[in-house]
């Protein structure tokens, strides 16, 4: 959270083959505190590489996606935003007035969610968590 994470590493560790393309998208991913949809990825990438169409920024982010090297959200504000997959697990509450997302990890709600997949007969494997809310002491 807010950590720069090496998405190049990520995809030799996976064995895709990096173009030049690909490692300025891997880069701007990396390089990103917040969550970018396709489009921004596309601007801040074609900043760097003008040669680089948003093609190419959609197929690149579906492969690194497919290889568990992204995370895929959906904040409900109808774009699907990305982010490294972290390597330790956080949970997202996001302003649906603003639509800034704040990263959070609460070691006891980590411990409630796999006390009641058990109590339903379950082993929790992976679990998603996104609170949608409204800043109640809002200073614009």
């Amino acid at each position: 959270m807010g950590n720069k994470i090496d998405i190049e590493t990520l995809c030799a560790e996976k064995g895709l083959r990096i173009t030049e393309q690909r490692r300025v998208i891997a880069k701007v991913i990396g390089d990103s505190d917040d969550h970018p949809d396709v489009e921004t990825l596309h601007a801040r990438a074609s900043a760097i590489d003008s040669g680089i169409s948003i093609a190419t920024v959609y197929r690149t982010v579906r492969l690194f996606e497919e290889a568990g090297i992204l995370d895929r959200h959906d904040f409900g504000d109808g774009r699907s935003r990305y982010e490294a997959a972290p390597e330790a697990h956080h949970d997202h509450l996001i302003d649906v007035e603003t639509g800034r997302v704040i990263e959070f990890v609460d070691p006891e709600l980590e411990v409630l969610q796999r006390q009641i997949a058990e109590r339903l007969g379950f082993r929790l494997v992976d679990h998603r968590m996104e609170l949608y809310g409204v800043a109640i002491n809002r200073k614009d």
